[in-house]
């Protein structure tokens, strides 16, 4: 035998790293079969988890949305909603510390209405309401579409006073609201 191939003892062979790996996999193996038997002998058995405290007639359904409004909570974004009340824009000004660099940062956001970028016809149909906004900087003839819900970000701008328009568009570009907002560029900006 050469001098560095020694025999190796079964304690050897159980501490070594391939043995602590295929040890460990052992463990993780039986967990899952576990689980999984646990988890299969609970829904063949007809067990379910136990009812929530949801309202369960109309009246009481109705009493809790009210309820829920009056505390300032929103419907989840996921059902289908009979009747929504307008949707809105609510733009803030422009961030001074970005402004004074040349930067034109808008925070907007839409208020009974989400901002995603799906449009078209068959987009009116989707409950709660879905839209976008329109920008016109400076009463540009033309305009940029946008459905990210993020800030707006305008760069470049000569010094001096500018104004960019927003408007609150449904998804076949029909504008439901719309909001000026007026600034002064005092430095030219740089690229950020």
């Amino acid at each position: 035998m050469p001098p560095h191939d020694f025999p190796r003892s079964p304690a050897t062979e159980r501490d070594s790293a391939p043995g602590r790996r295929a040890r460990s996999r052992r463990v993780v193996i039986g967990a899952a079969a576990t689980a999984l038997a646990a988890l299969a002998t609970a829904c063949s058995t007809g067990t379910h988890p136990p009812a929530s405290h949801a309202p369960t007639s109309a009246a009481s359904a109705s009493a809790a949305t009210t309820a829920a409004h009056a505390a300032g909570w929103e419907p989840a974004p996921v059902v289908a909603l009979p009747s929504q009340p307008p949707a809105s824009l609510v733009v803030d000004a422009p961030l001074p510390e970005q402004l004074a660099a040349g930067l034109v940062v808008i925070r907007y956001r839409s208020e009974n209405l989400r901002i995603v970028p799906v449009y078209g016809k068959g987009a009116l149909d989707v409950s709660p309401r879905i839209g976008h906004i329109h920008v016109t900087v400076d009463d540009a003839p033309w305009h940029w579409a946008d459905g990210s819900g993020e800030p707006l970000i305008i760069q470049g701008l000569p010094p001096g006073p500018h104004k960019v328009w927003i408007g609150l568009a449904d998804p076949t570009h029909k504008v439901i609201d719309s909001k000026v907002v007026d600034f002064v560029i005092t430095t030219q900006g740089g690229h950020h």
